[in-house]
């Protein structure tokens, strides 16, 4: 039946009898296209029944859906004209794995972060009502994110608006990681509240033994659970915000849920559906742990299991390498926002449970969380993704930087990101990193650099921040043994060379060392050198590669902007040589959807393109005669 619906308007003529077929047959097309090709199942496979009667109820998309996060939309899109493409999600220039507005116009916002859908969708119903338009303004949002500031900054703003919204909490007890914290436990008393169920319960008994009277007064208290649930379930925390709760709601049971959202349609004032949904619904591997199947590689369906090997990543060494060192220094303690798993973390919080803090989806609160912790005598460690770390600005400059204190950022997923989209992309990190006062930022090659470079930090004094790609490591194992220290502020030369050098800095050192390869194939000899910092700058080794080659490529997976190109020109400006002498290979514009091998091509910094790009400057060079 899935391949009848074109768009969300053939399903209004259906029954609930088919509205399950297709529930059953979308999830089978989310978990083959994820064992195929990977992606972000437990979510998606959570979402089936709730999509389809948000679909069935609104009028999409003159209603306007305002995904959180965006990561379980694949049943939505599926539904709105995007089957033919589905077998394309998250490939090469295909169908991108989060909402796009330039994709559909079901889309209605482009997200990626957590806890923005109810700021977004308050602006949008303002837009509405300056129009003089009426359609209806629905947040969808999890029970993850709705802890996050930013949502509660919304929650807040709602309260004096007093106008229609809906916000759907999809309540399914985790965000990426189980959930933590106070807003946590008071979701999980609304769901097992044994007042309620009990009373709910003992009701439903005495009143079916009247047929007639007691059928009509379950039909009553059905249509006014609000009230009930108002008496029942005192100090619910989101009336004090505005809004009027609707639930808990079963998120599996079709005919539940499209009544309760027809209710909440008609509601003129913000009203919260709550739905209780499990995360990985319909595939038992991940129903039993949808933390692993939060985003997955490809797998093999009858298993579970992986379908392919899975090389070692710098995230592992992390895992491996502060567990460790967590033995050595019991004042290593280690911080993550709700990503334990995702960032290397969860080894560390199962041997060090009392020196490990989940803050819940709050990356600004765990970065000042860990300016405490230092000012407490400890050495914090937080584990943030690029893409996230970006949320955290003013806490890195203010709370961190200026008052110098010792603690450690490791920066996952930076540089391209395979997947996920323009949301995801880490390559914006070094430019808004280098302008922190005293903030020292390295970059690792390899897995044994990274191991060396996280021992070396913790003796230092001031705040460090290390960088590294979603990536194998180019070794063939995670390194181990004796720790060594890194000398500090120095890079290194990897390979001599004459006529032109590479200057590169963490992931980019094993492509320009690829396309140095290309390169000696023609008789051409680069040099290699790997900076390893950006902060503090090599300034002696830098100055001492400008004077002994024709030509530098500076080579950075960030934006051309503020980054390493950036810090070397104004070097050598502040020295007063020319720059006619420098190249910059970075990155331009947003990469897109493909593997990590495909938005390098795109950005120009594959390398075969690398070395297309040197061989054309040198020919320039020698034209001109100023070849060294």
């Amino acid at each position: 039946m899935l391949e009848k619906i074109r768009s969300p308007e053939d399903l209004k003529s259906l029954g609930l009898d088919a509205l399950s077929l297709i529930a059953g047959e979308l999830r089978g097309r989310i978990i083959e296209q994820v064992a195929q090709y990977g992606g972000h199942l437990s979510s998606n496979l959570g979402v089936v029944e709730l999509t389809l009667a948000l679909h069935y109820v609104f009028q999409t998309p003159q209603d306007v859906l305002v995904w959180d996060v965006g990561h379980q939309t694949y049943a939505h899109k599926l539904l709105t004209g995007r089957q033919d493409q589905f077998c394309r999600l998250r490939q090469d220039d295909g169908l991108c794995g989060f909402p796009l507005r330039s994709e559909s116009i079901y889309d209605a916002v482009n997200t990626g972060h957590a806890s923005t859908s109810l700021s977004q969708a308050l602006g949008l119903r303002a837009a509405r009502d300056i129009h003089g338009e009426d359609h209806k303004i629905v947040a969808i949002m999890g029970d993850g994110a709705i802890s996050g500031g930013l949502a509660l900054e919304a929650l807040n703003n709602s309260a004096l608006l007093k106008k229609d919204l809906i916000l759907v909490l999809n309540d399914n007890e985790h965000a990426i990681s189980p959930n933590v914290g106070a807003l946590a436990k008071q979701l999980s008393k609304l769901r097992s509240s044994s007042r309620y169920r009990g009373f709910k319960q003992w009701m439903k008994k005495l009143l079916v033994r009247f047929p007639y009277v007691g059928q009509r007064m379950i039909h009553w208290i059905d249509r006014f659970k609000f009230g009930l649930k108002a008496w029942l379930l005192p100090n619910v925390l989101f009336e004090s915000f505005g809004f009027s709760y609707l639930g808990p709601i079963d998120g599996h049971d079709l005919k539940s849920l499209i009544s309760v959202l027809q209710q909440a349609k008609g509601f003129s004032t913000p009203v919260l559906v709550h739905v209780l949904t499990q995360k990985g619904r319909g595939y038992p591997p991940a129903e039993t742990d949808p933390t692993l199947f939060h985003s997955s590689p490809p797998f093999d369906i009858a298993s579970g299991n992986p379908r392919r090997d899975l090389h070692s990543t710098f995230t592992d060494v992390v895992r491996v390498t502060l567990a460790e060192l967590g033995e050595q220094n019991p004042k290593i303690v280690c911080i993550t926002a709700a990503m334990a798993d995702g960032t290397g973390l969860a080894t560390f919080a199962n041997r060090f449970p009392r020196r490990f803090f989940d803050v819940g989806i709050a990356e600004s609160h765990a970065l000042s969380f860990a300016a405490g912790l230092a000012l407490g005598g400890l050495r914090p460690v937080v584990a943030i993704y690029s893409t996230f770390l970006q949320r955290g600005f003013d806490q890195i400059l203010h709370d961190i930087c200026l008052q110098n204190l010792p603690v450690l950022i490791l920066v996952d997923r930076a540089g391209v990101v395979p997947g996920d989209g323009s949301t995801h992309q880490g390559i914006f990190d070094l430019s808004f990193l280098r302008i922190m006062p005293g903030l020292s930022i390295l970059a690792p090659a390899s897995g044994e650099e990274l191991r060396n470079m996280i021992f070396t930090a913790f003796g230092q004094t001031g705040p460090v921040a290390i960088r590294y790609p979603k990536s194998a490591i180019p070794e063939a194992y995670l390194p181990t043994g004796e720790f060594h220290s890194i000398p500090w502020g120095k890079g290194r030369k990897v390979m001599e060379g004459k006529g032109i050098a590479f200057l590169a800095l963490g992931g980019m050192v094993p492509l320009v060392r690829q396309a140095a390869m290309e390169l000696r194939k023609d008789g051409r000899d680069p040099a290699i050198y790997d900076l390893r910092f950006l902060c503090p700058l090599d300034r002696e080794l830098i100055l001492s590669a400008y004077h002994q080659y024709s030509l530098l490529f500076i080579a950075e997976e960030n934006t051309c902007q503020g980054g390493m190109g950036s810090a070397v020109l104004e070097l050598i400006n502040h020295e007063g040589y020319p720059a006619d002498k420098i190249r910059l290979l970075a990155i331009s514009d947003l990469p897109g959807i493909g593997s990590r091998e495909h938005l390098l091509q795109r950005s120009g910094l594959s390398p075969s393109q690398i070395a297309s790009q040197a061989r054309e400057a040198l020919r320039e060079l020698e034209v001109s005669g100023r070849i060294c």
